[in-house]
């Protein structure tokens, strides 16, 4: 029996929400499997990714073929990274104890860039919040001012310009006399 890993769509339309399976190759895509392996959710940012590591290692040892997208996120868990270090030590490459070194050390680099991703939307979260709330401020201030401006009264403008022409025309007059 050819088996594969796959995924099951689940979910209301435009909100996918996958289950991670193992399945016979000629069962329908949302139809019988043989063990759930775990769930995808892409709807995340960045994607939620839940995965019984040993099992979905065990099935892959005993040759599941994944699809292309279940293939992307063991690659991403690092179950593909894992079953080719295991490789490694059946041919003799290496022992058992460098195995496990190189796959925490990926594992950790992993970790920290996963953390970093998160780390640096939340920040540009805050960054377009402050932005969003400085322009609406702004925009606050420009319209109180421009109310202002319209609201005061236009009576004591006019009183200005009509007084200062006279201040005007009472200088011209006395340079006159003196000269």
């Amino acid at each position: 029996m050819a088996t594969k890993i796959r995924l099951q769509r689940h979910g209301k339309k435009g909100k996918p929400f996958y289950h991670v399976v193992v399945a016979d190759s000629r069962a329908p895509r949302d139809g019988k499997f043989i063990e759930r392996l775990g769930s995808y959710n892409p709807n995340t940012n960045p994607a939620t990714i839940v995965l019984d590591f040993e099992k979905a290692l065990d099935w892959m040892n005993k040759g599941a073929q994944p699809t292309d997208t279940a293939r992307a996120i063991l690659s991403y868990k690092g179950v593909l990274y894992k079953k080719h270090l295991e490789g490694g030590v059946k041919k003799g490459a290496f022992d058992a104890a460098k195995a496990e070194e190189l796959f925490a050390e990926w594992s950790k680099e992993k970790t920290a860039k996963i953390d970093g991703k998160k780390d640096s939307l939340t920040s540009s979260k805050e960054e377009a919040k402050k932005a969003a709330l400085a322009a609406e401020a702004k925009k606050k201030a420009d319209k109180a001012a421009a109310i202002a401006a319209k609201n005061t009264p236009a009576v004591e403008e006019s009183a200005e310009e009509v007084e200062a022409p006279e201040a005007t025309e009472g200088a011209e007059n006395t340079e006159e006399t003196e000269g």
